[in-house]
C-alpha cells in the first residue's frame, strides 16, 4: 500500500511535528471530548468523560437489556485489482485508568511502614495540587492480515491484565501526607473478521469488536467500575493493497445494493487520504460521524480535544485564566500540561493562523465593503469622531443576538468606513475582547460595525 504522501509541520511549538493525514484523524477521534474547557477536573463538563465510541462489557449490557451495546460492527465494500489482494485491520481505543489521590490519615516522615488512607477529591501539598482524576491508555489490536481471494471468517481473542502502582506524596519537609494510586481493571475481549465474496471483484468486510470482560456482579450498578472495564473511543483503521475500498456515503451505481444491506453497529466507516489523488486504500470506522476525506485544518496548532473547530476562542479563553486555574489545569495530565504550556507559548503569528485563512488574495475591506472608502473621521453633532475615540453602543432596528450581547458596551472606534452609497459606518473593537488586536489588525470576528445613529460618543476617559 502507498504511504500517505500529505504531511505537514503544525506551527506552535511542542507539538509532535510530521503527521500522517490518516495519524490526525485517527487521533482527533482517539481524544474527542477527552477533557474540554475549562480543561479542569471540578468542571461539571468533565464529569462525565469517554462518551464516544464506548463498547461496555457483555455482562452490563444483558443486564441493561441491550441499551447499552457490547459490540461494536464495520461493514463496508472493498474491490479487489488482483488475486493477491491484502487486507490488514487496527482496531484502536483508549482504557480509562483510575488516579486516586489518598490523603494520609497521620503523616509519618518519610513515610516508613504501613499508613491507611482516604481517597479524596483532592490534596494541596505546598504549591502541588493533586485530583483524582480518570486518565487514559492508548490500546492498539493489530494488525490483523487477511488476504482477499476467498470468503474467510476469522476471531482474534485479546487480554490486557489489571495493574496497580502507587507512590507517596510529600511535601517539602519529607513528611509523607498523601499516596498517588493509579490502577486499572483486566479488560478481554476478541476482534471478528469476516470476507464474504459476493460478486464479480467485490467483498464484504465485516470487523465486530466485542468486550467479554467479566463484571463481578455486586459491581454492575457501579458507573465507575462498569466504565474501568469499557473500551472507550473505539474506532477500526482498515488498510488494503492491491484493491480499493467503496465509499459507504456514497456508492457507485453497481454498489448500491449490497451498500445498503451492510449493518454498521455504533460506527460508520468513511474513506481517509488525498481525495485530489482518488486514494481509496484507507478506510476508518468511527464513533463520530465524519465525511469521506475528512481534514484537520492545516492552521490548528494541536489538540483541544473539541472536534467543533474553535481553536481561536479556546485558546484565547485558556490565556485568561487565573494563575490558580492554570495551575489546575497544568496538574490534569500530560494531554492538559501540554495543552496549556502551547497556550502559554502561542505567537502573535500563531493567533492569526488560528483566526483562519483567507485562501483567496482579497482584501477583507474589498471583499465585505465592496467600493467602501476610509475616513479620517466624521462629524456627530458638535464633535469629530475619529480612530481612537470611544463610543457606547446602542444598536437600534435589529433583533440580532450579537447586537443584543454588545448593547451598552464601550466600543473604540478603529476605522470610519463611507460605503458606494454614501452611508458612514463605524468599524468598533471591544476593549474587554481577548483578541482587541486581533481587530485592530482588521481581522474578521473581532470588530463590529454601526451606524452614526447606534452610537454614543464617550467622553474622554469613560
Amino acid at each position: 500500500m502507498p504511504e500517505l504522501e500529505e504531511k505537514f509541520t503544525r506551527a506552535a511549538p511542542g507539538i509532535r511535528q510530521p503527521m500522517s493525514r490518516l495519524d490526525q484523524i485517527v487521533n482527533a477521534v482517539l481524544y474527542e471530548g477527552y477533557i474540554l474547557y475549562p480543561y479542569r477536573p471540578s468542571s461539571k463538563k468533565n464529569q462525565q468523560r469517554f462518551t464516544f465510541g464506548r463498547v461496555y462489557p457483555e455482562a452490563y449490557s444483558v443486564a441493561q437489556s441491550g441499551i447499552e451495546p457490547c459490540i461494536m460492527q464495520t461493514e463496508c465494500l472493498a474491490r479487489t485489482k488482483s488475486f493477491s489482494a491484502m487486507l490488514t485491520i487496527s482496531i484502536r481505543f483508549l482504557q480509562p485508568m483510575a488516579r486516586e489521590v489518598g490523603k494520609l490519615r497521620k503523616p509519618k516522615l518519610g513515610g516508613q511502614g504501613e499508613a491507611s488512607f482516604q481517597i479524596v477529591p483532592e490534596l494541596r501539598v505546598d504549591s502541588q495540587l493533586y485530583q483524582t482524576w480518570q486518565e487514559a491508555v492508548e490500546r492498539e489490536i493489530g494488525p490483523f492480515p487477511l488476504p482477499l481471494n476467498t470468503t474467510t471468517h476469522l476471531s482474534f481473542p485479546f487480554c490486557f491484565s489489571a495493574s496497580q502502582n502507587q507512590e507517596l506524596i510529600c511535601d517539602k519537609s519529607g513528611r509523607a501526607v498523601g499516596r498517588l494510586r493509579r490502577r486499572q481493571e483486566a479488560l478481554c475481549g476478541k476482534i471478528e473478521i469476516a470476507a464474504e465474496y459476493l460478486e464479480l471483484d467485490i467483498f464484504k468486510i465485516t470487523v465486530r469488536i466485542v468486550n467479554n470482560t467479566p463484571v463481578p456482579r455486586e459491581k454492575l450498578e457501579e458507573q465507575e467500575e462498569i466504565l474501568m472495564r469499557t473500551f472507550a473511543s473505539a474506532h477500526t483503521v482498515l488498510r488494503i493493497q492491491g484493491g480499493e475500498f467503496v465509499s459507504m456515503t456514497d456508492p457507485p451505481a453497481d454498489c448500491e445494493s449490497a451498500a445498503a444491506k451492510c449493518q454498521n453497529l455504533g460506527t460508520w466507516p468513511v474513506l481517509v487520504g488525498d481525495e485530489e489523488k482518488g486514494e481509496r486504500d484507507t478506510v476508518l470506522s468511527s464513533p463520530i460521524i465524519l465525511p469521506d476525506y475528512p481534514q484537520i485544518a492545516q492552521e490548528s496548532a494541536g489538540d483541544l480535544f473539541d472536534g467543533t473547530e474553535i481553536d481561536e476562542i479556546l485558546t484565547l479563553r485558556i490565556q485568561t485564566m487565573t494563575d490558580d486555574e492554570k495551575l489546575e489545569m497544568r496538574m490534569v495530565d500530560e494531554h492538559a500540561r501540554r495543552l496549556l504550556e502551547r497556550v502559554e507559548n502561542t505567537s502573535g503569528q500563531d493567533m492569526l493562523l488560528l483566526h483562519g485563512a483567507m485562501r483567496e488574495p482579497r482584501s477583507f475591506d474589498e471583499q465585505i465593503f465592496g467600493n467602501s472608502k476610509r475616513l479620517n473621521g466624521v462629524a456627530f453633532g458638535e464633535l469629530f469622531l475619529q480612530p481612537g475615540d470611544r463610543v457606547r453602543i446602542s444598536p437600534k432596528g435589529r433583533a440580532d443576538v450579537m447586537d443584543m450581547a454588545l448593547a451598552g458596551k464601550t466600543g473604540i472606534i478603529e476605522a470610519v468606513e463611507e460605503d458606494a452609497e454614501g452611508r458612514v459606518q463605524l468599524a468598533l473593537v471591544l476593549p474587554d475582547d481577548p483578541g482587541m488586536d486581533l481587530g485592530m489588525m482588521r481581522q474578521p470576528g473581532h470588530r463590529f460595525f454601526y451606524g452614526l445613529d447606534e452610537i454614543e460618543p464617550l467622553g474622554a476617559g469613560r
